[in-house]
């Protein structure tokens, strides 16, 4: 799994578009109808959610996210 480094201020997110949300204690990126993005607080874990509808591109945002040096990729 991908995941966001330790060592990284998930407030560096909202510069990809992300938001966070206070009820789910995560950062999200798109709509959960058509699918999106979330970023757990506690385990910064990636978690795409692909729907052939979707208005955002996850690809390009992982790869943004990937350049960046913000992700590594564990195990679960």
């Amino acid at each position: 799994m991908l995941k966001i480094k330790d060592n990284v201020d998930l407030k560096e997110l909202e510069k990809f578009g992300f938001k966070y949300d206070n009820n789910m204690h995560e950062y999200e990126m798109g709509y959960i109808f058509n699918g999106y993005i979330s970023i757990e607080k506690n385990d910064r874990l990636i978690k795409p959610i692909y729907d052939e509808n979707m208005w955002i591109d996850i690809d390009d945002i992982l790869y943004d996210l990937i350049k960046a040096d913000l992700v590594e990729k564990v195990e679960v």
